[in-house]
């Protein structure tokens, strides 16, 4: 397999060697990945293993009616379940993408609602009985385009599944569940409304766990007619290897991937940098405490994210400590903070302590303290940000980009009650919604900062400091979701690419 090295110890050898992604055996490919999401004009296709018994014993509609239901769903032949999936890895060798859902848990109902939920469309089902659309009889439904229906049908068929193959509905862009039983209209629904049902129990736990009013405007927002959803808008070309001709120069800048005990993403963070041009080196802190390493042999230092001390709370403020306890580091940092030609970037608890270590860094006198989120926990999720106009070098000519990125953080509250002052502060990027306004309610806001805020930097722009994780979704790939192509970098590696560029 071809390979690149991304990130060397103190004495300059390879650490990490990964794998260049087209070398992966398709099997840990994961760029094929089913999700239930409808998109466009799709029709809707049952694979019923159940091959008609629309069995009802202990289904959700025998529950919510007082009754056991009769006989059970049980898996009556077995060959079926080996022929589909042997079917299902032919359609994904084939590169047939579908919406993909299984309805064993609530039925063709629960699926459908769900699909339709996941990709803000609605839905026209058409079954012949009650029982098809409850039945939780083994069997699975897809989302396919209609130009690929017939080859789906071959697929299947040629596996001996043809018979159990059916087109049950189509997707329809009012954003309602209608459903036709035996030819007769039996509901026409909103999504919203359905939505809203659907998410009440767990609002309601929500609300006893969590912070309510944080509850109560997640629920207010789940399903929302008026919803855009994600968008990748930047506002330059994300192809664009800006870094390009410095690459080509040959020279490689020194930049120090650091990190404490319990700290992740340092290979993430390494793997970006690298791609834009650095050399990388792992600096732990204990590196740093025996001497085995200088700041004064890099030009960059990136404080990594992510469960530093077992992710304690404070976690990144006990990481500043562990610098401004020691006379020695605390003069080490403060020279690399005070030479010109250096930057830095804290990123989640590498952004707490950053900010934390705010007397040693020029310029982050007005920066806030990082402390507990206004939900009251830990939040894990890919949330739309927009890139401010500001000085950063890491956001130079990203400023109006709408991108969602993701974040992964207990503490992320910027908090000017403890610390720095919100009219002076630099800030280089917040939260947004959908629609693009600042976020200012739960989730868009997934920290609660004022104005959305999530980034800070210095007014020279020579270092940032910023929640969410641009390390880890620096390549479509690793996003959750994306409309870009999956092959391609994500608008994010231009940060990296930016940092190269102002090294020179």
């Amino acid at each position: 397999m071809k390979a690149f090295q991304i990130i060397r110890d103190l004495a300059g050898s390879e650490v990490v060697v990964l794998p260049q992604v087209d070398d992966l055996p398709d099997d840990l490919d994961v760029r094929g990945t089913w999700t239930p999401q409808l998109r466009g004009d799709s029709v809707v296709v049952l694979v019923d293993l159940g091959a008609g018994r629309d069995r009802l014993g202990g289904s959700m509609l025998a529950q919510v009616s007082g009754a056991f239901g009769g006989e059970v769903p049980d898996l009556d032949d077995p060959g079926r379940l080996v022929s589909l999936t042997s079917a299902l890895a032919e359609l994904r060798g084939r590169g047939i993408d579908v919406a993909y859902h299984d309805r064993s848990d609530g039925g063709l109902w629960a699926a459908a609602c769900e699909m339709g939920f996941a990709g803000a469309m609605g839905v026209d089902l058409d079954v012949p009985s009650v029982a098809g659309l409850f039945t939780e009889e083994l069997g699975v439904v897809l989302g396919v385009d209609e130009g690929e229906l017939e080859a789906v049908r071959d697929i299947f068929t040629g596996h001996g599944l043809g018979e159990l193959v059916s087109v049950v509905g189509r997707t329809n862009a009012e954003r309602r569940i209608r459903v036709t039983v035996g030819g007769e209209a039996a509901l026409d629904e909103s999504v919203r409304d359905l939505a809203q049902a659907w998410d009440e129990v767990s609002w309601r736990i929500a609300a006893l766990r969590d912070n309510p009013a944080c509850a109560d405007e997640e629920h207010a927002a789940f399903g929302a007619d008026d919803d855009p959803g994600l968008v990748i808008a930047p506002t330059f070309d994300p192809t664009d290897d800006v870094a390009g001709p410095y690459v080509l120069r040959g020279a490689r800048p020194k930049v120090a991937i650091l990190r404490e005990q319990g700290v992740n993403s340092h290979v993430e963070t390494a793997f970006a940098f690298d791609r834009a041009g650095f050399d990388t080196f792992d600096v732990h802190m204990t590196d740093l405490q025996a001497g085995r390493f200088d700041l004064a042999d890099v030009v960059g230092l990136v404080a990594c994210g992510g469960f530093s001390y077992g992710d304690t709370l404070g976690a990144g403020e006990g990481w500043a400590r562990s610098v401004l306890f020691n006379e020695r580091l605390t003069e080490q940092f403060r020279a690399f903070f005070h030479r010109e030609d250096t930057f830095g970037l804290g990123i989640c608890n590498g952004c707490q302590m950053f900010a934390a270590l705010g007397e040693l860094i020029p310029g982050a006198e007005a920066w806030p303290r990082f402390t507990r989120n206004r939900s009251e926990q830990y939040e894990a999720r890919l949330t739309l940000v927009e890139v401010l106009e500001s000085p950063s070098i890491f956001m130079t000519g990203m400023a109006g980009s709408r991108v969602p990125i993701a974040v992964a953080h207990g503490e992320g509250f910027a908090n000017f009650s403890a610390r720095g002052d919100s009219a002076a502060v630099q800030r280089a990027m917040r939260f947004v919604d959908h629609h693009g306004a600042p976020a200012v309610t739960y989730p868009h806001n997934p920290n609660g900062s004022p104005d959305g805020l999530t980034a800070v930097t210095t007014p020279d722009g020579r270092f940032t400091a910023m929640m969410p994780h641009p390390e880890r979704v620096s390549r479509n790939v690793q996003l959750s979701w994306t409309s870009g192509r999956i092959e391609d970098e994500s608008p994010w590696l231009r940060m990296f690419r930016n940092a190269r560029v102002w090294v020179g």
